[in-house]
């Protein structure tokens, strides 16, 4: 199915520019593409795990799908799979990072991987004559289902960028009148603060991440550019987009759902997610949270005429004394701080009060950081009990190119550094923490 339709956009258009590598400047059309695949295959396998963000990754993609093979695209380090073949309906694989390490899969039908793409270029609009800037990672859900997917299936010219450094976006971005840029928050932060978000872009998308408001303001008052939030999921695709031509008024909006995408909550408040685009089922362990064309998320969300808004991940409360607060709503308010780069907030066991949590707010600062001024401008916008009593003042949270900051990570992290004593934080004189 996925390569007879690849054969439609070749007939289409043969001789249009398909694929362009801005580092070597090589380019090939869609006829010079599918002419190369013809020459690559020599044979059937089993597997075909593209790696790397280059043309290869492109021409393994069609050469797996042109000989029925399994198609798993793995990052740059990853090793190939070790498990058994999914049943044969499944022809696609999206790995899953696991907390120890082991390989877990979603396993996805053609029709679902064309399934999600068709909802994805007709909610945000991509269009053939506004080529795709790649920079995000190819083998990623997001990378895959935003650049590969829309070149190979719907003809969306891509451009393959070696490094999300600013200097080299600009340089790709050159002699294209209109581009759309599919990125994470933490790339359209370097970007803004570099003055490098190409003028030439006409279409801004942020996914991989909550996409805060202070940056999504800023990139629009400084060129006018509306960054398009992003919600999706491995396990399902995309499932809602922000189309609003400005800046939105609430950070816990991620949009309407996309074209073709239904969405509830359970009872306990729980993002279910169902369409078409649903994966089959995790593999080799399937789950009841996935299947039949549902997909049960982690996200606790609302649904408000039509809109998404998310409300933080139950595992993610924070309790203070019986009063839960989710870690979301401090940190938005924390990044409104004009001293605040990004942000992070978790809780962790108060050892002096039993059974509860103390707030720990890890901030990435523009100049040294100041607890007291963060303090005191927090009680100015939210309850006193929910202020973070132990600060934490670091150079980077490490968000890479997929744009995630993992929390439990940097829970572990802050009480590793409680124990030996040996942490870079400040915390307010009165909370009697460190400084």
């Amino acid at each position: 199915m996925l390569y007879e339709r690849w054969r439609e956009v070749v007939r289409d258009r043969p001789s249009e520019v398909a694929l362009r590598e801005s580092s070597s400047e090589r380019g090939w059309t869609f006829g010079q593409l599918d002419r190369q695949v013809e020459a690559l295959v020599t044979g059937a396998s089993e597997w075909v795990c593209p790696q790397g963000n280059s043309a290869d990754f492109v021409l393994a993609v069609l050469c797996g799908w042109r000989q029925g093979s399994v198609v798993c695209p793995l990052e740059p380090h990853d090793r190939p799979p070790s498990i058994l073949l999914p049943p044969p309906r499944c022809r696609h694989l999206k790995t899953v990072a696991t907390p120890n390490g082991a390989l877990h899969a979603v396993a996805f039908t053609e029709a679902q991987l064309a399934a999600d793409v068709e909802n994805i270029v007709a909610t945000m609009g991509l269009r053939p004559d506004w080529p795709n800037l790649g920079v995000i990672s190819l083998a990623h859900s997001y990378g895959f289902s935003s650049l590969v997917l829309p070149l190979l299936l719907h003809g969306i010219p891509l451009i393959l960028v070696p490094s999300a450094l600013p200097e080299a976006v600009r340089r790709a971005a050159q002699g294209h009148r209109k581009l759309t840029l599919p990125a994470v928050p933490a790339l359209w932060r370097t970007w803004h603060a570099a003055g490098a978000i190409p003028p030439n872009i006409v279409l801004a998308i942020s996914a991989g991440a909550p996409l805060p408001l202070a940056l999504e303001r800023a990139v629009f008052a400084a060129q006018g550019l509306k960054i398009h939030n992003f919600l999706g999921a491995s396990e399902c695709g995309g499932i809602s987009y922000d189309a609003t031509p400005v800046p939105r008024e609430d950070e816990a909006c991620v949009g309407h759902l996309l074209k073709n995408v239904e969405a509830g909550v359970n009872a306990d408040g729980v993002l279910v997610v169902r369409g078409r685009a649903v994966g089959e089922m995790y593999w080799p362990h399937p789950s009841e949270t996935l299947g039949g064309r549902s997909f049960q998320t982690n996200d606790l969300a609302e649904l408000k005429e039509g809109l998404v808004y998310l409300r933080g991940r139950d595992s993610d409360q924070i309790n203070v004394a019986g009063r839960k607060i989710f870690p979301t709503v401090i940190e938005q308010a924390l990044r409104q701080h004009p001293s605040v780069t990004e942000c992070l907030v978790f809780g962790v066991p108060d050892e002096s009060a039993g059974r509860t949590d103390l707030i720990v707010a890890c901030v990435v600062p523009r100049q040294e950081g100041d607890a007291v001024q963060l303090r005191q401008f927090l009680l100015g916008k939210l309850p006193a009990w929910q202020v973070p009593r132990e600060w934490w003042f670091v150079k980077s949270l490490g968000a890479k190119t997929r744009g995630k900051v993992s929390r439990p990570e940097w829970r572990g992290k802050f009480l590793e550094s409680r124990v030996l004593g040996s942490a870079e934080r400040q915390c307010h004189p009165k909370a009697g923490g460190f400084r």
